[in-house]
């Protein structure tokens, strides 16, 4: 089989990683890609929103399946396109038509939807220009904190958390009449906030039948100890200890079968990846988001723990038999710690050389490159968060240990990470 992956991070070198392996996998080729998994396949230098360049590739590659990793081409419809031209007849792709990755692509849909097949979610309201007083009324007489999401795709960064009315109704004019988040935030959705614990919980489904992928939690937030601002993530861990098979037995009957029946009832076509963000509140559990696409860094705690393969499981989501597979999971524990470059999510350099990547250990760590680039020869710093170092182990503490361990035998100018991934399960 020969195939197409779209995406340039460290989800996507996880993937051409596990997709490598793979007997049914004839050929690979990543697009962008990144200079990781230029060692896993061929990487093709045009971006993922580049349809027409898509559609060459396909052609002149004889591609049999395309897998996009990020929401942006699924949003704008990548998946229709293929499907809807003559053409490419022959291609099969991993990932929804334009409507269904609307779940990600507008924070209101994914609410309605969610209110529309009683999946448990926070109270809400959304707001525009046109009614921005009624927001900034409805805003003074909130309970805080006070959760704020920018409807559209924001790189991640588009949900805000404030602490007092002052500040949320300062933020709320930012979104709304300054385009602090551009057009993503020209309509935002006020959500009641729910205290509790995240964990994510990833589906692959056919349209019709769906497995349920190992679950893990993701760290947003900068700094140790879940402090300062929000990031792309920071590190992840899978299993995550308190998803016993109660709480997966609530999710899978309360969200996940609701979120498929809701998406057929709807007409929706749907072949991909459903990423389930959750609040854990007092064992019950909250939707957050729904995302089209895995998660980035928790694909590379997901991928490498699940057995089966790759392409096989891509091969039944294509033909619509995901009914016939059982999945496979390694029962050790993963950790992933990311390496950012200084200054990120603020302002922050590129061009520096990263040394020590062939350094680490492959009996339990790997190196997934995230936001890298090649320069006079040599892997360089091209992003805010550079690379992760995914590592196994018999609990969350030994794995984190070890990823620590290996992580230190890498570095390039300014770089810092957290050392406290999993804490608060040791």
């Amino acid at each position: 089989m020969h195939i197409l992956l779209l995406g340039s991070g460290g989800r996507e070198h996880a993937f051409a990683w596990k997709l490598s392996q793979s007997h049914l996998c004839e050929r690979l080729f990543i697009a962008p890609g990144n200079p990781g998994t230029a060692k896993c396949g061929t990487n093709l230098s045009f971006g993922v929103t580049d349809f027409e360049a898509i559609e060459q590739a396909c052609i002149d590659k004889k591609i049999d399946l395309v897998i996009v990793g990020p929401e942006e081409p699924l949003v704008k419809g990548i998946t229709d396109f293929i499907i809807s031209n003559p053409a490419l007849k022959n291609v099969d792709v991993i990932g929804p038509g334009k409507n269904g990755a609307q779940l990600e692509g507008s924070k209101a849909f994914a609410k309605a939807f969610m209110m529309r097949h009683n999946i448990p979610t926070a109270a809400y309201k959304e707001f525009t220009v046109e009614n921005y007083e009624e927001g900034v009324e409805y805003l003074q007489s909130h309970s805080l904190p006070i959760v704020m999401k920018a409807d559209g795709l924001a790189a991640g960064k588009g949900v805000v958390i404030c602490e007092n009315h002052i500040e949320a109704i300062a933020e709320f004019e930012l979104m709304i009449q300054r385009a602090k988040f551009g057009d993503a935030g020209k309509r935002v959705v006020i959500e009641q906030f729910l205290q509790g614990v995240e964990m994510s919980v990833f589906v692959l489904t056919d349209g019709k039948n769906y497995v349920i992928l190992p679950e893990a939690k993701d760290y947003k937030r900068i700094g140790e100890g879940d402090t300062g601002p929000n990031t792309g993530g920071m590190g992840a861990v899978s299993p995550v200890p308190f998803a016993n098979a109660e709480l997966m037995k609530k999710i899978e009957e309360k969200t996940i079968i609701p979120t498929v029946r809701g998406l057929q009832k709807e007409g929706l076509e749907y072949r991909g990846f459903i990423f389930f963000g959750f609040m854990i509140v007092n064992d019950e559990p909250y939707m957050i988001e729904y995302n089209c696409r895995m998660g980035d860094p928790e694909t590379e705690v997901v991928i490498p723990r699940l057995k089966n393969d790759l392409v096989e499981l891509f091969a039944a989501v294509a033909a619509q038999k995901l009914d016939t597979i059982k999945i496979e999971t390694d029962s050790r524990t993963v950790c992933t710690i990311v390496a950012v470059s200084g200054g990120y999510p603020g302002d922050y350099q590129k061009g520096y050389y990263i040394e020590g990547i062939e350094d680490i250990n492959p009996a339990d760590s790997m190196l997934f490159q995230m936001g890298t680039a090649i320069k006079d020869g040599k892997v360089v710093t091209n992003g805010g968060r550079v690379f992760c170092v995914t590592s196994y182990g018999l609990s969350i503490f030994d794995a984190v240990e070890i990823s620590k361990v290996e992580i230190e035998k890498v570095s390039f100018t300014g770089m810092e990470y957290r050392s406290d991934i999993g804490y608060e399960f040791e």
